[in-house]
C-alpha cells in the first residue's frame, strides 16, 4: 500500500511540475518577437549578411524570399529567421519565424523563405537565433 501511495504522490508531483513548466513557458514574453525584440542573438549581423525581397502570395499575403550569407568560418545550424510586417509608423502588424532548412555552411549562403505575412507598408528581416557547429574534435 505504501508503494501505491508513493507512486500516486510521485505522479501528482510530476504532473504539477509539468503544468507549472508549461504555464511559465506560455506566459513568458521574453522570447517573443516584437517591435523592439528582433533577435535572440545580439551581434548576429557581424556573422551574417542578408539579401531578400518581398513577393505576393495568392490571397493577398506576402512572402519573403532571400539568402543568408555566413561570414564566419564555421557552419551554423539550426538557424531561424524572423520576418516582420510593419505599418507606416513602424508598428509590427504581423510576423513569422522560419527555419533555414539545412542551416548555412561557413563562408557560404543558404536560401530561406518566410511565408504568410500580411500586406504592409514595409518589412524587416533578422536572424532570430542560430548555433555555430563545433568540430568533432572539440566535442566531449
Amino acid at each position: 500500500m505504501t508503494t501505491s501511495v508513493g507512486s500516486i504522490l510521485g505522479a501528482a508531483v510530476l504532473a504539477l511540475a509539468a503544468v507549472a513548466t508549461t504555464a511559465c513557458g506560455v506566459t513568458s514574453t521574453y522570447l517573443t518577437p516584437s517591435g523592439s525584440t528582433t533577435t535572440l542573438m545580439q551581434g548576429w549581423d557581424h556573422w551574417f549578411k542578408l539579401d531578400w525581397s518581398v513577393e505576393p502570395e495568392p490571397g493577398g499575403g506576402k512572402r519573403i524570399r532571400g539568402y543568408i550569407t555566413n561570414e564566419y568560418g564555421g557552419g551554423a545550424q539550426p538557424v531561424r529567421m524572423l520576418g516582420q510586417a510593419l505599418d507606416a509608423s513602424g508598428a509590427v502588424v504581423g510576423q513569422q519565424i522560419a527555419w533555414v532548412p539545412a542551416g548555412v555552411s561557413g563562408f557560404a549562403r543558404a536560401y530561406f523563405e518566410i511565408a504568410h505575412l500580411p500586406a504592409a507598408d514595409h518589412y524587416r528581416v533578422s536572424v532570430w537565433d542560430y548555433s555555430f557547429l563545433q568540430a568533432a574534435s572539440e566535442r566531449p
